[in-house]
């Protein structure tokens, strides 16, 4: 479970999986397969594969130069599509299989091509069959805009009205709970508008809570943000500023309060050390029910949040 590694900005969606501390002795090898994704360490000769970095050919550090890599047949009419992401935060190669069935490659900054290819290779059939499984348990597409917003996580029910006209899309909340859209526009034109007002709506929402919660159990932070986030619920940085996930709206009350109460605590424990669990459970028993719950919260956020519609597509 890697309870000694470090959280900070590098927490992953599964709140209780922290990525493994690694040495020159040791490279500790973990699959983690969530409703977004999974990460796959590599294992090379007992030392940290990206240590063999001199004279080999490097992945070029615009992530432009490989948006795509050939998975396995490239020509197989079920291959999934691969994107690269170079990451200047990872300190391993990673695959990580999202809900659309796409895959993503996320490489540290320097590493050579050829390793990266061929760790994707290596994994072909754990990709294949993590790609079949979110092809089977895919979700039908959803209208953007859609017909309505339940923010569960702050008590908000918001139905959208569709006036029409003509110009630029605009958002404009006329009512509690009602939404007018006028103008016209793509669906990615609509997503952006629509994501522009939830994170408000959460800035609202979940500022007064983060700061209850600091008071009641004397915690100290910095400051809140809001952001859209593929692969994470939350972060706190050494400095205090907790970052959390815009679909926590649309989970559980308590399942935000227990997320709020975990980043709150790496405000005292930069890990996931047995005292940061201890500081979790003072605060809320009901941890560890709430971090499986939480695990699965990717099923409850409307699958046009994490997707990214094409310009143009209506």
């Amino acid at each position: 479970r890697g309870l000694d590694a470090r959280a900070g900005d590098d927490e992953p969606v599964h709140a209780m999986m922290a990525g493994a501390r690694q040495d020159r002795r040791q490279v500790l090898t973990e699959t983690l397969v969530t409703e977004v994704g999974a990460d796959v360490d590599q294992r090379r000769r007992g030392r940290c594969y990206h240590a063999f970095l001199m004279h080999r050919a490097r992945i070029a550090d615009n992530p432009a130069a490989l948006v795509q890599l050939p998975l396995w047949n490239a020509a197989a009419d079920d291959a999934a599509p691969t994107r690269l992401r170079i990451s200047h935060r990872a300190r391993r190669v990673s695959i990580r299989v999202h809900e659309d069935a796409s895959v993503e490659l996320v490489v540290p900054r320097g590493v050579p091509e050829a390793r990266a290819r061929a760790f994707l290779v290596s994994r072909e059939a754990w990709v294949a069959e993590q790609v079949r499984r979110r092809r089977v348990l895919a979700r039908p597409p959803e209208p953007v805009p859609p017909a309505e917003l339940r923010l569960s996580a702050i008590g908000e029910h918001w139905r959208l009205h569709i006036a029409g006209g003509s110009g630029r899309p605009r958002l404009r909340p006329v009512s509690s709970g009602l939404i007018e859209l006028s103008g016209e526009g793509s669906a990615a034109q609509w997503r952006r508008q629509l994501l522009g007002f939830l994170v408000a709506r959460a800035q609202a929402g979940v500022a007064p809570k983060l700061a209850d919660l600091a008071r009641e159990f004397s915690f100290g932070y910095c400051e809140l943000t809001v952001r859209v986030l593929r692969t994470r619920w939350g972060s706190c940085s050494s400095r205090g500023r907790i970052t959390v996930n815009l679909a926590l709206l649309f989970q559980r009350p308590e399942v935000l309060r227990y997320l709020l109460l975990h980043e709150l605590a790496h405000t005292r424990h930069m890990n996931h050390s047995p005292k940061f669990w201890r500081c979790v459970a003072d605060c809320e028993p009901r941890w560890r029910d709430l971090d499986r719950e939480l695990l699965q919260g990717w099923q409850r956020v409307p699958r046009w949040i994490a997707s990214r519609p094409q310009e143009g597509a209506q």
